[in-house]
């Protein structure tokens, strides 16, 4: 029975280690990053987008990445940058125009063409991917060709240069490239059902439940590599701007960078005119420091930015030195044409309004000329102090005499000198002091009192 017992203990193990072997491990839960891109693309869409598709790459995790898209459009800068992204991606980006009455407009539709899967929903559109910089006016529909305006030499190669783009695009991914090419040269448009006829979509579908299904157990080429689409069970993963992405979605609204700008500019000027603990300075320079960062993020107009600073810098010389108001108009009219032309870009979305513009410029304009004007005209009439201030100070003498004596003055009694004979109570006016002696002179009227 002891032999038997131990047997038993050292089978045991044994056993268990087989049982464990023979049980299969847990399954992985196959998730699908969504991504979402809704209203205009600009630094902080870029910058969302690009983050989730490298934390996905990195990862290695997800069977693919869905992409929503409802967009009028956006900044040429935020495209590319997303597009480089997903053209680099080792994991297949699916995007689709979702949801109904969405919209895939101009940088929209380089996206799409971009993704290795592109899908819409119903009632849904895209195209009108003219470069809006040399966009405007009429279609070629509504005007004769003869009579259409010329195109600068830039506006060609701009032109060019996004055709070139979206060729190359629709070529890579097996789409429709005369559409393509004009979408961009005429800024034609499509619905879903149109596109999905046209070669420039690969399926029309209602939700992105649906799309997965459609697309699972189909093959993808990715970087020129055959990709298995294995999407049965996986699991929507809604991923949402962190906290850096809605920080620059702030900062590079074309408003509030320049309200910072505006802030900066005056919290360094009130301390530059009034020295003090610091606190206007140091707010100034943060502000300033924030607005340039958003700046860099967006195509601003250099020559805007020197208008703006001389429309500035001519309200503080009208405040310091007064000139009928030729400084402070001149001011005020370079301060707006600067901000007017101080965002590059003829998109709607990223453009300083109008009456944000009006109304800093008429508070520019009163805050420098009286209040500023007001602070320099203290600064410089400050009152003097220690004994600089007896001269001009009338005193009294306290006695009669002619050349060394005494007065008093401010309540002391004080040695002096007079060229002229003073007698006892007469009143002096101090002219010069020397050490602890002043040199007066009898003052224009006697005290009769």
């Amino acid at each position: 029975m002891l032999r038997l017992f131990f047997f038993i203990m050292l089978l045991n193990p044994l056993l268990l280690n087989v049982t464990l072997a023979a049980k299969p491990p847990p399954s992985v839960q196959k998730t699908i990053p969504v991504l979402t891109i809704k209203g205009a693309i600009g630094p902080a869409v870029s910058d969302y987008i690009a983050k989730e598709i490298s934390k996905a790459n990195q990862q290695k995790q997800a069977a693919a990445i869905l992409l929503i898209i409802d967009t009028p459009g956006g900044l040429s800068s935020s495209l590319r940058d997303i597009n480089q992204r997903i053209l680099d991606s080792d994991i297949p980006l699916l995007c689709l125009v979702f949801p109904q009455g969405a919209r895939a407009a101009s940088a929209g539709t380089y996206i799409l063409y971009a993704c290795h899967v592109a899908a819409m929903a119903s009632a849904t559109t895209l195209g009108a991917a003219t470069p809006v910089n040399i966009g405007g006016g009429f279609t070629p529909k509504q005007q004769d060709k003869a009579a259409k305006p010329q195109k600068s030499a830039m506006e060609k190669k701009v032109l060019n240069d996004a055709i070139a783009y979206i060729r190359s695009l629709a070529q890579l991914r097996g789409r429709n490239v005369k559409w393509a090419e004009l979408a961009v040269s005429e800024g034609a448009t499509l619905s879903a059902q149109e596109a999905l006829a046209k070669n420039v979509i690969d399926y029309l579908v209602e939700s992105p439940e649906q799309l997965l299904k459609v697309l699972d157990g189909k093959t993808i080429t990715v970087k020129k590599h055959q990709y298995p689409l294995k999407l049965a069970g996986a699991q929507l993963d809604y991923r949402q701007p962190d906290w850096r992405s809605k920080f620059i979605a702030t900062i590079t609204d074309p408003n509030i960078a320049y309200l910072l700008m505006i802030i900066g500019i005056y919290g360094l000027l009130l301390e530059f005119y009034n020295p003090g603990i610091g606190i206007a300075g140091i707010t100034g320079a943060i502000s300033l420091f924030i607005a340039l960062y958003a700046f860099q993020l967006l195509p601003l107009n250099y020559a805007g930015l020197a208008l703006l600073l001389l429309g500035i810098s001519l309200l503080v010389v009208e405040s310091m030195v007064p000139s009928f108001g030729v400084f402070g108009l001149g001011g005020l009219v370079a301060f707006i044409l600067g901000s007017i032309f101080l965002i590059d870009t003829e998109q709607q979305q990223f453009q300083v309004s109008l009456k944000l513009i009006i109304t800093l410029a008429v508070a520019s304009g009163s805050f420098i000329i009286f209040i500023l004007g007001y602070m320099w005209r203290l600064r410089n009439n400050q009152v003097v102090s220690g004994l600089e201030a007896l001269i001009g100070a009338q005193g009294t003498a306290l006695e009669n005499f002619t050349g060394d004596g005494f007065i008093l003055l401010k309540g002391e009694r004080w040695a002096a000198i007079s060229a002229a004979e003073l007698k006892q109570g007469e009143k002096v006016t101090v002219s010069s002091i020397n050490n602890l002696t002043v040199t007066v002179t009898r003052s224009a009227h006697l005290d009769k009192s």
